[in-house]
């Protein structure tokens, strides 16, 4: 997912002075300035047809491994593990279908079967042109996989066909055992803490998004993540009480906040600041002095600040 863009940003830092016991005075700049296709179901077997006892059997066994594949790809919360399930569900999907396709249903159950066969094959196809949503970021998340394949009416038609398999006799064809939301565009609060440590310091941490998708912001001190806070587009937010010490910064942004996940489900992307971000506190006989921060997402002309693309794999969990 990562690609070779980079976005300068504008980044600033400034020393802060605290002279005996009076109140802290802005310092001089002590930093960088910047900123699987399917087809219907073939020809009718030749074999002799199933009694509804054995094809319900057969429907059942494949019941099973679909309603397991469905439930692990709804429930991945990294692109890594999305993929991976994505995968495997549609080849169970397509397994499935060539199983069923080869039997010889009951007679009255013929249409309801083809209908059936139909559906699974349709949804396969539709998690297979998903997979490709995934490698782009379009799809981050598998709530967010079964939401765009509820809209697209995948999962319908097969629930549809499940329930007009069933009709005709004991025939357990029902394969969802999750429910897909519709798409929405879940957004928390400007300034919203995700996560944060004791925030006990003296350094503040200014942050702009001045894109056009939310952000969340992660600063990792050693292998810790310190904080992580949300930003929405067009808003400005400063991190205060910022501990002293070195900080990776990294940032995601998209569409539509899964709180469970702590993902964006929709046109996710992330990256790193190059350079880590340094706090420091010293003290004198007379004075206290302190670092600030300054950073925004966009790219800003002139800037200094450069951000790389980062596998999500390798973004802080």
């Amino acid at each position: 997912m990562a690609s070779s863009r980079r976005l300068p940003a504008l980044l600033l830092a400034s020393a802060v002075a605290l002279a005996g016991c009076g109140s802290g005075a802005d310092g001089g700049d002590t930093g960088r300035n910047g900123d699987p296709s399917g087809s219907e179901s073939g020809a009718a077997s030749t074999a002799p047809a199933l009694t509804p006892e054995d094809y319900g059997a057969r429907i059942g066994d494949v019941r099973g491994p679909i309603r397991k594949a469905l439930s692990r790809l709804a429930a991945a919360r990294t692109v890594g593990s999305l993929r991976t399930r994505a995968e495997k569900a549609e080849e169970v999907l397509t397994g499935a279908a060539e199983k069923l396709s080869a039997l010889a249903p009951p007679a009255d159950a013929r249409a309801e079967h083809d209908a059936y066969v139909a559906a699974l094959r349709k949804l396969a196809t539709g998690i297979g042109e998903v997979r490709v949503s995934i490698d782009t970021g379009a799809v981050c998340t598998g709530s967010g996989v079964l939401a765009g394949l509820g809209r697209s009416g995948e999962l319908d038609a097969l629930a549809e066909a499940a329930d007009a398999l069933a009709g005709r006799g004991d025939y357990p064809a029902d394969v969802m055992s999750v429910k897909a939301r519709k798409e929405t565009s879940r957004r928390l609060p400007n300034g919203r803490y995700i996560v944060s440590e004791n925030r006990s310091g003296r350094g503040r941490f200014a942050i702009t998004n001045g894109g056009d998708r939310d952000a969340v912001v992660t600063m990792v001190r050693g292998k810790k993540k310190a904080v992580s806070v949300y930003v929405r587009r067009g808003s400005k937010f400063t991190v205060s009480g910022v501990r002293d010490g070195e900080y990776d910064v990294y940032f995601t942004t998209g569409e539509d906040w899964d709180a469970k996940a702590g993902a964006f489900t929709r046109l996710c992307s992330f990256q790193r600041f190059e350079e880590p971000f340094e706090f420091e506190t010293t003290y004198t006989a007379t004075q206290v002095q302190w670092r600030n921060w300054q950073i925004t997402l966009h790219h800003v002309t002139g800037g200094n600040a450069r951000t790389n693309p980062v596998e999500p794999e390798d973004f802080p969990a």
